[in-house]
């Protein structure tokens, strides 16, 4: 990875891998959108973007600290260690934090007294490793918070909805980190990290994805029931299906360069597509 030409901010971006906070955004925003049954308020939509950036800024940057020496032995994090210092990463962390638990005090008061417990469990992920092979669920709990906190903003409650589709995003992420995991396994077992991947096997590993994709799809339709969306958003979780299925399809193969271009395209498509379906049903 070569860093020359490269600025600070750009540096920082590849550190805390800002292109995947499309994964989890649209999510939430498809959240708001069903809860405001249309468009919200400006406000409370750059509230929750704002929200939203800063908590996965946070996470990414907590973990990238309290992982720093075990990434410099990854051949594939190796480099991380120098993209940013890490005293400069301790006072961006910091920052980041004020500026999530800020933004959600600004949308209500739920919200502000949440957002610590939203923190602690964010955080929580990376420290799994170390006691359970179920890591990847903790970080599919961490997404889900998203959805959820979403919903809040908007309404000042917890409805079911929200909830159907947070279990729905905790199996997504569950799965395709799974797939993400394997390029992991030697590493992982080496380095006596506890992982699924290295407990199950790589082939078991990527069948249990596929289960848990299977879940994402039901509880993506299980969503659909409970926030009363319209034909459009079910034909939409076809494309859903058909987005899942190439990324299995490419994780059988084993070959890092799709596993990487699956993993991204893939699951940035799936969280696009739901984000759309929602709105073409509540805005149009």
């Amino acid at each position: 990875m070569s860093l020359v030409g490269e600025g600070p901010v750009s540096r920082f971006f590849r550190l805390i891998r800002f292109s995947h906070t499309i994964f989890a955004l649209p999510f939430a925003l498809g959240a708001l959108v069903v809860a405001a049954n249309g468009l919200p308020s400006l406000r409370t939509f750059l509230l929750i973007v704002f929200c939203m950036v800063f908590a996965r800024t946070a996470a990414m940057l907590f973990n990238r600290l309290v992982d720093w020496s075990l990434d410099q032995r990854n051949p594939r994090t190796a480099s991380r260690h120098l993209l940013i210092s890490k005293s400069a990463a301790q006072v961006l962390l910091v920052l980041s934090s004020a500026g999530f638990v800020g933004s959600a005090a600004a949308i209500n008061q739920l919200t502000f007294l949440l957002a610590p417990v939203a923190l602690a469990m964010i955080f929580f992920y990376s420290l799994t490793k170390r006691f359970t092979s179920a890591t990847h669920f903790f970080l599919g709990l961490a997404l889900a918070i998203a959805p959820v906190g979403a919903w809040i903003a908007q309404t000042g409650r917890v409805d079911l909805a929200p909830i159907v589709l947070a279990a729905g995003v905790i199996c997504w992420v569950a799965g395709f980190d799974l797939i993400y995991a394997t390029q992991d396994y030697d590493f992982d077992r080496r380095e006596g990290i506890r992982s699924l991947v290295v407990k199950l096997g790589i082939p078991r590993s990527l069948r249990l994805a596929q289960v848990l994709h299977l879940l994402t799809f039901a509880a993506l339709i299980g969503f659909g029931f409970a926030a009363k969306l319209g034909a459009v958003y079910y034909y939409a979780m076809l494309i859903v299906a058909a987005a899942l299925f190439y990324e299995h399809k490419t994780a059988t193969k084993l070959d890092l360069i799709g596993i990487n271009r699956a993993f991204f395209q893939s699951n940035a498509f799936v969280s696009a597509v739901f984000l759309l379906a929602v709105c073409v049903d509540r805005l149009s």
